[in-house]
């Protein structure tokens, strides 16, 4: 049986399309036809060559997406065959199987426990949840990353409680949802800060009360100020070592948090100013939004079901795995916020 799939074959160059062998399937393994796969940022910065040497060209990609289970491999008692589920590289409960290795002619080609960017893709156990039947297969495929992360960021790795102010910096698929869970969550107040006078009107439209655009003013904290004081919760969602050295300043002292979720190119550094610590201010990490996939993911859909289309902006139209490449540069261009391949409807728009 073969697959088509987007490969990334060399760093700094288009993907490749190519059709695949799929081997048989290892304990802990299942093979999903997927419906949906997201593009984010962690893609770009790999195709652009901003994660480091790359040991393991050519490779597959894609970390989140929706699809139905097709086969299992021996031991998979967590899904089987018909099942909706959704794809995501943040672990749950199951076997866990490093990856796979299928064959292009020749080439042997390496790939994770989980990518999408592929019509049937073999999947760790661990990185599928069945999908919650609220949510259609489109949206769905948002709970593998940018959901979770945003969510989770602000619920989880956060601590975020009702009535606080919020500001997120970035107002791209995961800053959104980062915004969405604010003012669903019941914040007093949600700043969005970008540089893009278009995202800004969409965070509006997720619930942001107000905006910052940062190409425009030398200060975004002290715009942050200005509007609504200084906030009990921030989250970077950038990727820019600039924003993160200097997101603690726009957090109140004595309990106020900043979370990091961007990723950064590879090698860059941070410079943070001591006496931010000095406070009592608090910075944060956060590994996928701290999210639990078989707990939270469930409850993420009900907070977007109570919230009718809330998610649907994030995504400003459909891809086929063909137009893979043009998604990836509308990505990177802010010409559409995250991008997902639509495996069910070749040449969609």
């Amino acid at each position: 049986m073969k697959t088509a799939a987007a490969l990334l074959v060399n760093l700094n160059v288009p993907l490749e399309l190519a059709d695949l062998e799929i081997p048989a399937l290892k304990v802990g393994q299942a093979l999903v036809e997927l419906s949906f796969s997201g593009v984010c940022h962690t893609q770009l910065l790999e195709i652009r060559g901003k994660r480091g040497p790359d040991p393991f060209l050519p490779h597959c990609l894609g970390h989140e997406g929706s699809g139905v289970v097709v086969e299992v491999g021996p031991g998979v008692t967590k899904v089987k065959p018909g099942d909706e589920v959704v794809l995501s590289w943040i672990k749950a409960n199951g076997l866990d199987v490093p990856g796979t290795v299928y064959r292009w002619g020749s080439r042997d080609v390496n790939a994770g426990g989980v990518t999408t960017f592929g019509q049937r893709m073999v999947v760790s156990e661990n990185r599928l949840t069945r999908k919650p039947r609220e949510l259609p297969m489109r949206e769905a495929a948002l709970l593998g990353c940018a959901v979770p992360t945003g969510f989770g960021a602000v619920f989880n790795s956060g601590g975020f409680r009702p009535g606080e102010k919020v500001a997120v910096f970035g107002a791209g698929g995961i800053g959104l949802a980062a915004i969405i869970a604010a003012a669903a969550g019941g914040a007093a107040a949600v700043i969005a800060i970008d540089k893009l006078a278009s995202k800004l009107d969409i965070a509006r439209q997720f619930g942001a009360t107000h905006t910052i655009d940062a190409g425009a003013v030398s200060d975004v904290s002290g715009s942050i100020r200005e509007q609504v004081g200084l906030v009990d919760l921030a989250i970077e969602a950038t990727g820019q070592p600039a924003v993160m050295a200097g997101i603690l300043s726009s957090v109140r002292a004595q309990g106020g948090r900043a979370v990091i979720v961007g990723n950064a190119a590879h090698a860059s550094t941070v410079t943070i100013d001591p006496r931010e610590f000095n406070q009592g201010k608090n910075l944060l990490g956060s590994w996928g939004g701290d999210s639990r996939p078989d707990i939270d993911f469930p409850r993420y859909a009900g907070i977007i079901a109570t919230h009718p289309g809330c998610v649907s902006p994030l995504v400003g139209r459909s891809y086929s795995l063909e137009e893979i490449n043009t998604a990836v540069d509308d990505l990177e261009s802010g010409r559409t916020l995250r991008p997902l391949i639509e495996f069910s409807a070749p040449g969609a728009a």
